[in-house]
């Protein structure tokens, strides 16, 4: 058995959040668990228990420099998404992400765009991706 942890960020703070309450509206937002440790203490606990292939996640706003400290504590073990594009792909990358995680970018209302998944693989390289 694998155990892949995982970071939640919304508006800075490690949480557990209903995912059908997240709509853009705070005032809807259900949260299950919100943690006292920091995502960057996350991080540093997964890389000492060497637990690989965890990922963190961005929900909206506020989360940029949580995350940034999380991949800097645990360089190359942990994948970053939400929000993720062309333009800021690579600051994650540097930052230690092992690879962007990579989702409403990629698609044009409904429908994958073939172009923006081949943007993202020239920025980043597929086996980033």
């Amino acid at each position: 058995m694998v155990f892949r942890p995982c970071i939640d960020l919304h508006a800075g703070k490690v949480k557990q959040i209903v995912g059908s309450s997240l709509t853009g509206s705070d005032a809807a937002l259900v949260t299950n668990f919100e943690a006292t440790m920091s995502a960057e203490d996350f991080a540093k606990m997964y890389k000492a228990d060497d637990l690989k292939g965890g990922h963190v996640i961005m929900l909206g706003g506020g989360c940029e420099e949580a995350a940034l400290k999380a991949l800097r504590a645990y360089p190359q073990g942990l994948q970053v998404g939400g929000g993720i594009t062309p333009q800021n792909a690579q600051k994650f990358l540097e930052a230690g992400a092992s690879h962007v995680i990579v989702t409403s970018f990629l698609f044009n209302g409904s429908t994958l765009d073939w172009a923006r998944l081949k943007e993202m693989e020239e920025t980043v390289g597929k086996e980033r991706l």
